[in-house]
């Protein structure tokens, strides 16, 4: 199951599916933030505008941009653009970690401290896992480059992997839900994600070494004619 998900189609659109709602939260949050439109449950980071605007607005880019650089046509076909939207990817995701840890460190948290230390640990994960996929494709190994990608990607949009269960419930409540048992499911959630990640990296067929060439063997000298008795 895991292997259908390395193709390039499933794996964008799955991609795509699971991030759709965070992404497009995120991309409220850009509108509502500069017009100071937030919802009530989103005032207490209003305190620091700048690092919530960067937080949302790098969601959107690494969100939107991830998926895309996993599809094949467009390595292929459009390398340049490739690449181009590869260095917004990275910026994004570095804008993404670092703003995350400022709210962490600047707001006062409604959350317990297994999702403040998850959220932590995680964009210096992040952080990390950039910096080894960038020094990857400056070595001109990319398919260990795809692979911190896939695995960068993972880590950034993990906890956005439980808005499908807990959006839901936040239509009927009207409010987000907290408390330690929503930590727990949005922390299991994340790591689910990064399992997953792994094991679709795991599953790429990485070439073996190349076995090596033996010499042909040396053919036997010609005889020598023996001389002729006189």
């Amino acid at each position: 199951m895991i292997g259908a998900f390395t193709r390039p189609i499933p794996l964008v659109l799955a991609l795509a599916i699971f991030s759709f709602i965070p992404v497009m939260m995120a991309a409220v949050l850009v509108v509502q933030i500069p017009l100071g439109a937030l919802p009530e449950d989103n005032l207490r980071l209003a305190s620091v505008p700048v690092a919530f605007f960067l937080h949302a607005l790098a969601g959107v880019l690494f969100g939107v941009l991830g998926p895309l650089q996993f599809a094949r046509a467009l390595r292929r076909r459009f390398g340049t653009l490739h690449r181009l939207a590869g260095r917004v990817f990275v910026v994004a995701g570095v804008g993404l970690a670092l703003s995350g840890l400022a709210l962490l460190l600047q707001v006062e948290s409604i959350a317990t401290g297994l999702l403040d230390t998850a959220r932590g640990v995680f964009g210096l994960a992040l952080l990390a896992v950039l910096v080894l996929g960038v020094a990857a494709a400056r070595a001109h190994a990319m398919l260990r480059h795809r692979a911190w990608m896939i695995r960068a990607y993972a880590i950034g949009m993990g906890s956005g992997t439980v808005a499908p269960v807990m959006f839901p419930v936040y239509l009927i409540r009207g409010e987000p839900p907290t408390g330690l048992p929503t930590d727990i499911v949005v922390v299991g959630m994340w790591l689910l994600t990064i399992a997953v990640g792994e094991c679709v990296v795991r599953s790429f067929e990485i070439p073996g070494p190349t076995p090596p060439v033996r010499a042909p063997a040396a053919s036997p000298p010609p005889p020598t004619a023996s001389p002729r008795p006189n």
